[in-house]
């Protein structure tokens, strides 16, 4: 599948992959300024954003969706980058073509297969619940979804969602539909062959849960060269809760 792809800078290549209901503008502010020495190349994942819809969503499939990005742009020794969801698509791509990475970056995700959070279902509920018959603004969505989303920043952050599809109607880019249908893949442990033996960063947040500490030796098993940066107080956004100590961690394993 082609993706939608925004490109930043020059230099060496990087690809950030977002995480779920997230898009790739929502890295737009670090990949410019990476971008100061990287192109960057920060695509929006099949049924997010702005790139092709589908009913078929699992690690397989985005896997694929990177190899073809990276084999259209004639990306080679990459840095990759990605974020839960895009996190795991990552080591799945490491693991598979370890040849083709120069650096891995994890942010806030492990090997392990997870339960279906609770909350990633309420958030699909309550954005597959808006009705937008009547509906004018983004405030009007944000207005039916304070009942069932309390955190105003994780409203903002599925408003940035919502799209005119037409000068009068407003709607989710999202395929809501077939994530629902999909989340149980979205929570698989990453089980593949083989290891990574490149430079790998695993970045957590210090109060999130993403990855334990049990997690980290089976992580150091499947890619042997990773090294884990806590940033503490920081939760599974890493890198919105504290912008500044995730581009410092970033960038010293970067000129390394």
């Amino acid at each position: 599948m082609k993706l939608f792809c925004r490109q930043f800078g020059s230099g060496p290549p990087m690809v950030i992959l977002h995480g779920l209901f997230g898009t790739s503008d929502n890295w737009v502010s670090l990949a410019r300024t990476l971008g100061e020495q990287y192109a960057v190349y920060v695509p929006d994942l099949r049924n997010h954003g702005q790139s092709p819809h589908s009913a078929v969503f699992d690690f397989a499939v985005l896997e694929d969706d990177l190899l073809e990005l990276t084999e259209e742009y004639a990306l080679k020794n990459i840095v990759l980058m990605g974020h839960s969801l895009g996190g795991k698509t990552a080591m799945y791509f490491a693991l598979h073509h370890p040849q083709s990475i120069k650096k891995l970056v994890i942010v806030d995700i492990s090997l392990r297969k997870a339960p279906v959070n609770t909350e990633h279902q309420m958030l699909i509920d309550a954005m597959l619940g808006v009705h937008f018959t009547g509906v004018s603004a983004r405030s009007d969505v944000e207005r039916q979804l304070e009942t069932r989303v309390h955190s105003k920043r994780l409203r903002q952050f599925l408003l940035k969602n919502v799209y005119w599809r037409d000068k009068r109607t407003l709607d989710w880019r999202l395929n809501l539909q077939a994530i629902n249908e999909n989340l149980l893949n979205v929570f698989e442990g990453v089980e593949v062959s083989g290891e990574y033996t490149g430079p790998a960063l695993f970045i957590r947040g210090g109060s999130s849960d993403y990855i334990r500490e049990e997690d980290i030796k089976e992580l150091k098993n499947k890619f042997p060269g990773a090294e884990v940066k806590t940033i503490p107080g920081a939760g599974h956004w890493v890198h919105a809760d504290f912008p500044g100590e995730f581009l410092e961690a970033l960038r010293a394993f970067l000129d390394q």
